[in-house]
């Protein structure tokens, strides 16, 4: 099995552009990496 990172980020402080929150983002990542049988490492934001 591959090891991954997990890397996500703020791109603004304007809250209308911002679609979704860190911890949502690492959320849905997390849970794409289980479906996808992604060993995730590390995660950095």
């Amino acid at each position: 099995m591959n090891k991954f990172f997990l890397y996500a980020r703020k791109s603004t402080d304007e809250p209308d552009r911002q679609i979704l929150s860190i911890e949502s983002q690492i959320d849905e990542l997390k849970e794409f990496a289980e479906q996808e049988q992604l060993e995730i490492v590390e995660t950095f934001n």
